[in-house]
């Protein structure tokens, strides 16, 4: 494990610690690479790191959005990996940056983890009336922003060697807080 996740005073602390960690590994596999490097598809899957980041940043929008029933976005369904024209690294992680901290507030003004949330609108294969809690919906978005970073680990490593360990080095983040 190339970093350990800091002390915890709480669950809503601890969850929010988890998440924060997995979103460190995503920007630290983009890590002093160019916006046509971010672009490139250097393994069978055919992802890109500037697509991954895009897509974790939709899809936690989108989830935390059940918690303050915000679902502007949720019609948006096309996965969120494909780039348009002129968009950059640095503008996909300051929209990531924004998200992350839209996330911490919402999630440290939720009393109750275990309320019901509803979210059969996120997706119509779900099916009707379905409910789940916020402490899901976090661990869900975790589980999530971590599937993907292993992949950012996959393509960064495809795409010019650097492995995690590097990366944390280079970037200046403590491996232990």
């Amino acid at each position: 494990m190339p970093t350990l996740v800091r002390a915890v005073e709480d669950e809503h602390d601890c969850l929010l610690a988890f998440l924060a960690e997995q979103r460190a590994a995503l920007r630290r596999a983009v890590h002093g690479l160019t916006d046509e490097q971010a672009r490139a598809t250097p393994s069978a899957s055919g992802l890109c790191l500037a697509g991954l980041v895009k897509h974790v940043a939709k899809v936690e929008r989108n989830w935390i959005g059940t918690l303050t029933g915000d679902t502007r976005h949720t019609d948006d369904q096309d996965g969120g990996f494909d780039l348009a024209d002129g968009e950059t690294l640095a503008d996909l992680l300051e929209r990531y940056r924004a998200v992350a901290e839209r996330t911490e507030s919402v999630v440290i003004g939720v009393g109750d983890l275990g309320q019901p949330v509803p979210i059969s609108y996120l997706n119509p294969l779900m099916p009707p009336g379905l409910v789940r809690s916020p402490r899901w919906v976090l661990c869900h978005v975790i589980e999530e922003t971590a599937r993907h970073a292993g992949h950012a680990d996959i393509v960064r490593e495809s795409l010019d060697g650097a492995t995690t360990f590097e990366l944390v080095a280079s970037s200046g983040a403590p491996f232990f807080t």
